[in-house]
């Protein structure tokens, strides 16, 4: 069985944070932006892990896990502010994000 080189992983997390940046910059759905975003908390979670598994250490995949915690967190008050867009109007996009002033 062959290993794959961290420059491939590295690679790969670097394709995939474009990928967010650029749909996070283009797009003006709220939810799609806010999938982008996901995109690239993903993409840096995966190059945390890649160079926690070169240099050998467990900081790195501790690093992820509280990544992960916080995106969790991220997760349930994105939602509930798009939820209460969504309810306002029946679309949701980035100028709607007004609509949440008092």
């Amino acid at each position: 069985m062959t290993a794959i080189d961290a420059n491939l992983f590295l690679a790969v997390a670097a394709i995939v944070f474009v990928i967010g940046a650029v749909g996070l910059l283009t797009r003006r759905n709220a939810l799609v932006m806010f999938m982008c975003v996901e995109l690239m908390l993903n993409a840096v979670n995966l190059t945390f892990v890649t160079f926690s598994r070169e240099l050998d250490d467990i900081g790195g995949q501790v690093t992820v896990f509280f990544t992960m915690v916080v995106a969790a967190a991220e997760v349930c008050v994105g939602l509930a502010i798009i939820v209460a867009i969504f309810r306002r109007r029946r679309g949701a996009t980035a100028d709607d994000l007004n609509l949440m002033k008092g």
